[in-house]
């Protein structure tokens, strides 16, 4: 067995030295191991020669077999390759190519879009290089983040420090049963990535407060605030009108729902003008406290992502000025005019 490795390997030296194609010295060594096998066929048992060269047929007949074997793995994979490789060409000269700031995906999904005279390719456009900022990613977050994702906005920053519960999971559609514990900036990514993987989804799993929502807020063009309580959603407003950006605010309680944008660089009031002080222990109570049927949430999210759109392509008529009132219990719905006070301790100045 060792004389013929020897001479196998001989064969394969001395085709590298003479610069023997690789095709010929396979053909070298298969001739080789044609005559050995021949030899352990054709001599008795026990001759010199035979068991110099291994001793036994069997041993040869398994190794050829092995050999075959992998022969066959390589050419069949060489062949799959070659197969993926043709097709992927096909795929290639077939595919219109893409000329202009969207590909031609993105131009099928968002086609009902440019279609709208309101929107076009203009207002697309504004909506993919848009930048929005979602201060929660519970009742009123989950529907605005999905309709915002849909839409092709471009940038969404979702902040938010609390983990998907299973109460939530009335409401708030973005997060699943399957994500229950998972901290909800990051089942809202997924959800939102699984929705339009266009889209550049940036989670901050943190509390709001007023020493980083100044710079969080630098980075985006328009913030969302979906939260549910006086303390937090005055941090927002302070750091908003420092920044000068808009804020586009919902709430929700029990039945009601009300959505307003306030922006007091743009002439229109902030939610101190509107909320000069905190509401009473009677006035403040929290979902969890009183309740709230369950498509409430999505219909003011989902006002909410509407009009963000149409702040970002400047289409129709907003809420600047306006606070949209919904009833969902009575399905009345209602505009009340909102104005900016002069003597307003936090946009007076601007």
């Amino acid at each position: 067995m060792l004389f013929v490795l020897i001479l196998a390997g001989a064969i394969w030296g001395l085709g590298v030295v003479m610069k023997t194609p690789v095709q010929a010295r396979l053909y070298m060594l298969g001739l080789l191991y044609v005559a050995v096998l021949g030899l352990q066929l054709a001599l008795p048992t026990g001759h010199p020669l035979r068991e110099a060269t291994g001793g036994s047929a069997a041993l040869w007949l398994l190794l050829g077999a092995a050999l075959a074997l992998i022969l066959l793995y390589r050419l069949v994979l060489l062949r799959l390759r070659g197969q993926a490789e043709a097709r992927e060409a096909e795929r290639e000269e077939a595919a219109p190519v893409a000329d202009g700031p969207f590909s031609d995906v993105e131009i099928e999904r968002y086609a009902r879009h440019i279609t709208l005279p309101d929107i076009g390719g203009g207002g697309q456009l504004a909506l993919k290089n848009a930048k929005v900022l979602l201060v929660g990613a519970g009742g009123l977050g989950s529907p605005a983040l999905l309709y915002l994702a849909a839409a092709g906005v471009g940038r969404i920053g979702v902040v938010d420090h609390d983990a998907v519960s299973l109460s939530n999971l009335q409401r708030q559609i973005a997060h699943t049963d399957a994500r229950i514990d998972m901290p909800k900036v990051f089942s809202a990514q997924i959800a939102a990535t699984a929705l339009n993987p266009h889209v550049d989804l940036r989670p901050y799993h943190r509390e709001l407060t007023s020493d980083i929502a100044a710079e969080l807020f630098a980075d985006y063009d328009l913030i969302l605030d979906g939260t549910d309580t006086f303390a937090v959603r005055d941090v927002v407003n302070r750091a908003a009108v420092a920044a000068g950006r808009p804020v586009l605010a919902g709430a929700i309680s029990a039945w009601e729902g009300q959505v307003t944008l306030y922006d007091p660089a743009g002439g229109v009031p902030c939610m101190a003008c509107v909320f000069p002080s905190a509401p009473g222990p009677d006035q403040a109570a929290t979902c969890s406290e009183t309740g709230v049927i369950g498509a409430l949430p999505g219909v003011i999210g989902s006002m909410m992502a509407l009009e963000a759109i149409k702040e970002i392509t400047g289409a129709g008529e907003g809420l600047r000025g306006r606070m949209l009132i919904y009833d969902a219990l009575h399905a009345e719905t209602r505009l009340i005019k909102v104005q900016r006070r002069a003597d307003c301790d936090i946009c007076g100045g601007v």
